[in-house]
């Protein structure tokens, strides 16, 4: 899967075995936010991919 690095500026390829799914929850004055994402580790950097219900739900990688 492709994720941006933001440090190199520059797209990066991450074997799909490397990958974890992760959903995070956070409570605003209107309510709860869910936002999905994609997380991953290259050179020592974390990287997020944030992505829609329907691509988490059909993703088979590891909840994190």
């Amino acid at each position: 899967m492709q994720f941006y690095n933001l440090k190199t500026r520059s797209h990066v390829e991450v074997p799909e075995s490397e990958i974890k799914k992760v959903k995070m929850t956070r409570t605003t004055k209107s309510g709860e936010q869910i936002r999905y994402a994609f997380t991953a580790e290259h050179d020592g950097g974390k990287l997020f991919k944030f992505v829609s219900e329907a691509v988490y739900k059909a993703s088979a990688a590891k909840e994190g």
